[in-house]
């Protein structure tokens, strides 16, 4: 049985006030292969991560791997996972659902009766994420706004807008999505419930068709400011970014800031010029990184995919 290498990227959630329910796919990846063994497991790992992930079965991606053969009702003699990470570590980006994404195709594809059903994956790496907000866009590519039913986690996928560009301001420290989350209020007041619903369905016009309307559109009362004091330097840079014109949140649960630069007429879609605005009014210590939507998601490399049916 040949290898299988899945590719997956770096994802921001939120989007502001979108919160638990929009998120972006950004070009950054961690690329693992998957291979079928005599038995045993093998994990070995470059990149992000190489000296502090484990290397055994507790491994995020491996359990995900698992996980999925459960559910598909095959368990291979032996396994072998080489994962090459570019996703940072603890940052908001995503790499937690990017593994548990990684693990959960890795096993449809490398499985020899199964085929790929998007929404039999989504339903699945949801339940082992938690939430859909940042798996939706790391399966599906683009931006996405995720929700839950009765009968289990569903998604849409959004076109953004082509001059809107995702610069990605990533810090040294880390923060843990678990500190993050247990700092929010269990009730909110009724006004900032409406004022981010209202903002959420701006986002969605901005993303897609009017990019002059990101700063509203980003505008957020539910858990950027609540979060603050577990990374203060970040609330710093959001504050000094905002007051200067730029639609910038915390990224996911932070403490990475992700801005949403709208291209003007003429410029590179790579570097308008609010990029060097941005890196500007950055402090030093933070890693400036322009991160292009991605609009695959999760995908084989190397090889045909099989057919999706999702």
């Amino acid at each position: 049985m040949s290898p299988v290498r899945v590719r997956v990227p770096a994802t921001s959630a939120n989007l502001g006030p979108a919160f638990d329910c929009a998120g972006l796919a950004l070009a950054c990846h961690d690329v693992v292969e998957f291979a079928v063994t005599a038995g045993g497991l093998e994990v070995a790992m470059t990149g992000e991560g190489e000296h502090a992930l484990p290397a055994d079965e507790s491994h995020l991606v491996v359990r995900a791997f698992r996980a999925a053969c459960d559910v598909l009702g095959w368990h291979p003699p032996g396994l072998r996972v080489a994962a090459d990470n570019g996703i940072p570590q603890g940052r908001g980006m995503g790499s937690s659902a990017a593994a548990v994404v990684a693990g959960v195709v890795g096993a449809t594809e490398l499985c020899p009766h199964a085929e790929r059903d998007d929404d039999a994956v989504l339903r699945l790496v949801t339940e082992l994420e938690g939430h859909p907000d940042n798996v939706a866009p790391c399966l599906l590519g683009g931006a996405t706004l995720s929700w839950t039913t009765p009968a289990g986690p569903r998604a849409v996928r959004l076109p953004v807008h082509p001059d809107v560009v995702p610069v990605v301001l990533v810090p040294g420290a880390t923060l843990s999505t678990h500190v993050a989350r247990g700092l929010l209020p269990e009730l909110v007041p009724h006004g900032d419930a409406a004022f981010n619903a209202a903002r959420s369905a701006l986002l969605a016009h901005a993303l897609t068709a009017a990019p002059d309307l990101l700063l509203d559109a980003t505008e957020d009362r539910l858990h950027q400011a609540q979060r603050a004091a577990a990374m203060p330097g970040t609330a710093e840079l959001l504050g000094r970014l905002r007051a200067a014109g730029h639609a910038a949140v915390v990224s996911g649960a932070g403490p990475s800031v992700l801005v949403l630069v709208r291209r003007g007429p003429g410029e590179a879609a790579d570097h308008p010029s609010g990029v060097r605005d941005v890196a500007g009014l950055t402090p030093s210590g933070w890693s400036v990184r322009v991160l292009p939507v991605d609009g695959r998601g999760a995908c084989v490399v190397g090889g045909a995919p099989r057919v999706s049916s999702g």
